[in-house]
């Protein structure tokens, strides 16, 4: 691993960093400025120690890690502190404290990589330094690049509806973060009435057995987001009751279709940059590079049974999948390490 001491000074390096940023650009202006930065930076130190550690744990256990959920929570602290706190409001509180949300926001899904990866390498035998020193370059790769696609979507799809923008981007996530934000520091009176009931909805069905994370997804997500996730876990249903075999073979191939759904989440995601990109590009050259229109019954057809054959080719791939042999020697030498 890289050493604890040269650990501490990248955390001290990028706190700095942070520190100054937020002087110089957010807090710049504003009365107290100085303990307006630091009240935030260690705010946000804080909450990414803790919040980090249960992003760890979720992906060591089960896999998956409520990052939303998270970054929702932080923005109410953060708007809450700096709000009431240190009196700020209007665009200024606003823009600090997504920012607060967004290092949060980012410190977590790097420590579900991180994890992620570590437990990958730690099954093939990986270099947990190696791996490490990659996530840094990559995040530092992912901050220009996200970046760039954010603006490259904000100006091809944008994502409020607009006479230039009349269908935009859902942007779920970021709508709701939008939301949480103008409701605690606008001028409207913050709604603690419906966020307590939430809460104790979401303990009530955490309490029959129902997943409250896939409930509140459920809840925000646009429909046209939540008819695939229904038609995976349909799927996904056929996949685990498909046979009287042994659970090994069930489970192996139910991993084996979430490895093929995960794909398919990143090559959905690639091809919607990839519009993006040709949208802008026919903007800058007046080159019709393509005109497939969904309109009629034709496309809709079509676009159905493009969908429902997706789905069958899953689960006939996810079939496919075998148990391993619990006992091979494994590359590193130790039995059973498979």
């Amino acid at each position: 691993d890289i050493p604890m001491a040269h650990v501490a000074g990248i955390l001290l390096l990028t706190s700095i960093a942070i520190g100054v940023y937020f002087r110089l650009v957010v807090f710049t202006g504003q009365p107290a400025a100085t303990v307006k930065t630091l009240a935030a930076l260690a705010m946000t130190l804080v909450i990414s120690a803790l919040f980090a550690a249960v992003s760890a744990w979720a992906i060591a256990i089960i896999s998956i890690t409520p990052v939303s959920g998270m970054t929702l929570t932080t923005l109410i602290i953060a708007a809450v502190v700096l709000g009431q706190g240190l009196s700020m409001a209007g665009p200024e509180g606003m823009l600090a404290t997504l920012l607060v949300g967004g290092v949060v926001c980012t410190a977590l899904s790097m420590t579900g990589s991180m994890v992620t990866l570590l437990k990958l390498g730690y099954w093939v035998g990986g270099t947990p330094r190696k791996i490490q020193l990659s996530l840094i370059a990559g995040s530092a790769l992912a901050a220009v690049t996200v970046t760039a696609v954010m603006f490259l979507f904000a100006h091809t799809q944008g994502y409020i509806a607009t006479p230039l923008h009349p269908d935009p981007m859902p942007a779920p996530q970021a709508n709701a973060m939008a939301a949480v934000v103008r409701s605690t520091l606008g001028a409207v009176e913050a709604p603690w009435f419906l966020y307590g009931l939430g809460a104790v909805i979401a303990v009530l069905v955490e309490m029959t057995g129902v997943s409250a994370l896939a409930f509140a997804l459920g809840m925000y997500l646009p429909l046209e987001l939540n008819s695939p996730i229904l038609a995976g876990a349909v799927v996904a249903w056929f996949v685990r009751r498909s046979g009287r075999e042994s659970e090994a073979l069930l489970k192996a191939r139910n991993d084996r279709g979430t490895l093929v759904a995960s794909g398919l989440i990143a090559g959905g995601a690639l091809a919607g940059v990839l519009k993006g990109v040709t949208d802008l590009l026919q903007e800058w050259t007046g080159w019709q590079l393509y005109d497939f229109q969904n309109d009629g019954w034709a496309g809709n057809w079509l676009g159905i049974a493009v969908f429902v054959g997706l789905g069958i080719a899953v689960y006939l791939d996810a079939k496919r999948a075998k148990v391993e042999d619990p006992n091979h020697t494994s590359h590193t030498g130790k039995e059973g390490d498979s």
